[in-house]
C-alpha cells in the first residue's frame, strides 16, 4: 500500500488523479503543508469501520490458537475492616 500526498490545489485541479491514487492506497490532502484529510475507497472505508466485533468474534478469528497467552493471575487479598 503507497500513501500519496497532494495539496488541496493538487486536488481541486486534478480530482482523477487524486481517485486513482485511492485505488493504491489513502491519499493524504493537505492545507498550507500539513496534513488536513485523508481520501480512500469506499471498500477501504467501509473495511476500517465495518461491523464491531463482539469479544466472542474476536477470540474465534483464525490463527489465534498459535498465539501464546499466559497472563499473570490477580491476587486479591482481603483488606481488615476496623468497626469501631
Amino acid at each position: 500500500m503507497s500513501i500519496t500526498r497532494l495539496s488541496s490545489r493538487e486536488l481541486n485541479h486534478d480530482v482523477s488523479k487524486a481517485k486513482k491514487a485511492a485505488q493504491r492506497g489513502p491519499v493524504v490532502i493537505t492545507d498550507r503543508g500539513k496534513p488536513s484529510h485523508v481520501l480512500m475507497t469506499y471498500s477501504e472505508f467501509v473495511r476500517l469501520t465495518g461491523k464491531r466485533r463482539n469479544l466472542v468474534d474476536a477470540l474465534s478469528m483464525p490463527g489465534l490458537s498459535t498465539i501464546e497467552l499466559d497472563p499473570p493471575r490477580a491476587e486479591i487479598a482481603p483488606r481488615e475492616v476496623d468497626l469501631c
